[in-house]
């Protein structure tokens, strides 16, 4: 070989092991080395934005990288669910997502871009949001016994609002009427406010609603809360009973987790759920999510993965039964 040729092949040689050993130490630096990114598929304000942002905070003065939200809102939070489930799994994207997203949708819509089992490396539950059941106080029922029996009582059933089709509030309902053997017509609103506007004013007959969103207006004497979905009463609401004292086995509450994208490497989702537990020990974190109605809760990964399991075929059933679909 020609020695300008075997010089060539050197250069080629030795700029090739110059790539591989950037390429490896890039590989090898500590996560986190860059900005991280939490995706939020809804607007600014609710509880999965709050959460998000109470993490993203204390990531950043931990880790001392900037840990930034970002709001992408549209499809019943599948816009941005289906950006993350795409976006490289390498700890730098993440979802915080309600139950409505990861085992709700992909039931009630076929069309789901994305699968909540295969797509997603499950990190931890983050929060819970307990549901109330609420009436307008013009509708003559006190208690939960009461509603059954109005709703028995009247021919074009009860009227309901809820969130949006697909939402926590919506299934609560339909498992609701279901165990109840009663009808409901369901009227879906695009947010809290135009619903409590109809509840007040007697369009609606009853909701059910976010705690963090409705207990105002119950402790004004607005609203009447019949019952709590939670499987014990609420120590702020002692008075309120739960749901399933009048049927038990009814159990219901709007979780939100932490994920990842699918294939993101175990050391970082163990790190991640690690911080994350840490976040929501602090005191001040506590009393922060409290006073808005979230409940702090964490689970380990393999937890959230048979959280989302049992809940997706949880709701299969249900949607089943009551023939609930993206138009109803």
């Amino acid at each position: 070989m020609p020695s300008s040729q075997r010089h060539n092949v050197l250069i080629t040689v030795m700029f090739a092991l110059m790539m591989f050993v950037g390429a490896a130490e890039t590989s090898a630096q500590p996560y986190p080395s860059k900005p991280i990114k939490i995706v939020v598929p809804f607007t600014p304000g609710g509880s999965n934005d709050v959460l998000a942002r109470t993490i993203a905070q204390k990531l950043s003065e931990s880790w001392g990288r900037p840990v930034v939200v970002e709001n992408r809102p549209g499809a019943a939070g599948n816009i941005g669910a289906d950006a993350v489930a795409k976006a490289a799994p390498d700890g730098y994207t993440l979802l915080v997502a309600a139950n409505s997203v990861l085992s709700i949708n992909p039931i009630l819509n076929e069309g789901t871009a994305f699968n909540p089992l295969n797509d997603f490396a499950p990190i931890s539950l983050i929060g819970a949001v307990p549901i109330l059941l609420v009436t307008n106080p013009t509708v003559p029922a006190h208690s939960v016994k009461d509603l059954i029996a109005l709703g028995k009582a009247k021919a074009g059933g009860l009227t309901y609002g809820s969130a949006g089709l697909g939402s926590p509030q919506h299934v609560s309902a339909e498992l609701f009427a279901s165990m109840a053997g009663i009808k409901m017509q369901h009227v879906p609103y695009r947010g809290a406010n135009p619903l409590v506007t109809d509840l007040l004013s007697g369009q609606i007959e009853l909701a059910f609603g976010p705690i963090n969103s409705i207990l105002p207006l119950v402790k004004s004497g607005k609203l009447r809360a019949l019952g709590v979905t939670t499987d014990k009463r609420l120590q702020y609401l002692p008075d309120v009973p739960t749901i399933s004292e009048e049927l038990p086995g009814y159990e219901t509450d709007i979780w939100i987790a932490l994920v990842a994208p699918a294939g993101t490497p175990q050391a970082i989702v163990a790190k991640l759920a690690g911080q994350v537990h840490e976040i929501f020990k602090l005191s001040d974190v506590r009393e922060r999510l409290s006073e808005q109605g979230i409940e702090p809760k964490t689970s380990t990964a393999d937890d959230l993965s048979r959280l989302i399991k049992a809940d997706l075929a949880r709701w299969a059933k249900l949607i089943k039964q009551t023939g609930a679909s993206p138009n109803r």
